[in-house]
């Protein structure tokens, strides 16, 4: 092979790292090398990211493969002590094309492969510019890195450092280059997004924020937030929700349970109730609002009935979108030494959960057959509405906006026809 690679694995955020990355390594010339980003957040991603290493080993036997992200931060000596692997890579040091021309030869220790520095004595996020996001036609953009919380089941902290936001300036600056090489729609990411601004001066919240992206740059079309914790939610947002039409009727939210106690013992800061009250105070707002969420089940020391809790909030929510994780002890985590769960019984309840939130998905999909719907066409055949709903398009171009009529669906995603005269 020749030139950089990159493989990424986790979330949004890690997309759009990846772009950095690559850039900061062809800064710095390197070539035949793979770049893999690595995610923390459960011991399968870990597991997945190296299986991945070997696979592109095997693959590619003379090629200089690094390791970095969350999980080479969070378990570096795991990763340097792969056969497989040239070097590693802390969170910080993947982003500056210094780390890329300092890198060890082939053959060296474990210890010389390490680049990885204490990710807690970050203290700020510099602004990386970029203007293509790989095999996307959303654009992301980072807004905010690191968690200043500590939930009892979560290694990310360990891995992404404490909170700190990107400055506005920045940010409206990194919107609009990514506009005018022809982005419609722009996602903000970050770790604890909802945080943003803590830590800058005159404390500017997120929704703020988007309110200055969608006022200094008119051509953004679709403007998104990759996840937010919605204990949060600040008054700029709720108007953005109430208001502007530009602004996707799609929150994903990070809600993990359904039962206070769990809840507690998890250290989340909203209750079951809190998470209700959002979700209705939205759904007046923009009857049209679909959401997602994260949940985990079989979390250490959940009953039948907590269970059940986790079960009945998302039927009750609607979640249309819900993305269950099966509970993974991280090393490290208070929640690791809580008395755990039979791995048989985590796997029984993932898979009920995922087949709740299958039925609200059907569900979810039964009511938008009838409807006319913009779609933004992806790379591959499929599209999204401004809700988050997938849809078959065939034949469409990548990145343009269509307005179609829904006629159907197969329990997975919408089918359409194209409305007349309606692509912009």
């Amino acid at each position: 092979m020749s030139g950089v690679e990159v493989i990424t694995f986790g979330c949004r955020l890690n997309t759009y790292k990846s772009e950095v990355m690559r850039a900061e390594a062809e800064k710095a010339g390197l070539n035949n090398a793979i770049l893999v980003n690595t995610c923390a957040v459960t011991g399968e991603a870990v597991r997945q990211a190296r299986q991945a290493i070997r696979r592109a080993r095997r693959d590619n036997p003379h090629a200089r493969i690094i390791v970095t992200g969350c999980a080479a931060q969070t378990e570096k000596q795991t990763f340097a002590e792969m056969a497989e692997v040239d070097a590693v890579l802390g969170n910080e040091e993947k982003l500056t094309s210094a780390s890329y021309r300092s890198l060890p030869d082939f053959g060296v220790s474990a210890e010389e492969k390490l680049r990885v520095n204490d990710i807690m004595s970050v203290r700020h996020t510099a602004p990386q510019m970029v203007k293509h996001i790989d095999g996307h036609v959303r654009a992301f953009i980072q807004v905010q890195n690191g968690c200043d919380h500590r939930c009892t089941f979560c290694i990310i902290p360990y891995g992404r450092g404490n909170s700190r936001s990107v400055p506005m300036g920045a940010v409206v600056s990194q919107a609009r280059n990514l506009t005018e090489s022809g982005y419609r729609e722009i996602v903000l990411t970050g770790v604890d997004a909802t945080s943003y601004g803590a830590d800058l001066p005159g404390e500017p919240t997120l929704g703020l924020l988007a309110k200055t992206l969608l006022k200094q740059i008119p051509e953004i079309r679709r403007l998104r937030l990759s996840s937010i914790d919605s204990i949060e939610a600040d008054a700029h947002l709720m108007d953005l929700i109430a208001d502007e039409p530009r602004f996707m009727p799609h929150l994903h939210l990070s809600l993990q349970h359904g039962d206070d106690m769990l809840l507690k013992r998890m250290k989340r800061r909203h209750s079951r109730s809190d998470a209700m009250r959002f979700i209705d105070d939205v759904r007046r707002l923009r009857p049209e609002m679909s959401f997602g969420a994260d949940m985990i089940a079989g979390f250490p020391t959940e009953t039948d009935e907590m269970f059940g809790n986790a079960v009945s909030l998302a039927e009750e929510a609607g979640i249309a979108h819900l993305h269950v994780f099966p509970y993974s002890p991280r090393p490290g985590t208070p929640a690791a030494r809580m008395p755990q769960l039979d791995r048989a019984l985590i796997k029984e309840r993932a898979a009920r959960l995922r087949a709740a939130g299958q039925r609200l998905h059907r569900s979810h999909l039964d009511s938008m057959v009838g409807t006319r719907q913009w779609l933004l066409v992806e790379n591959n055949g499929l599209a999204h509405t401004e809700n988050f709903t997938l849809v078959a398009a065939p034949g469409l171009r990548p990145r343009d906006l269509v307005q179609v009529a829904i006629t159907s669906h197969n329990g997975k995603h919408l089918d359409m026809q194209l409305a007349a005269a309606d692509a912009a």
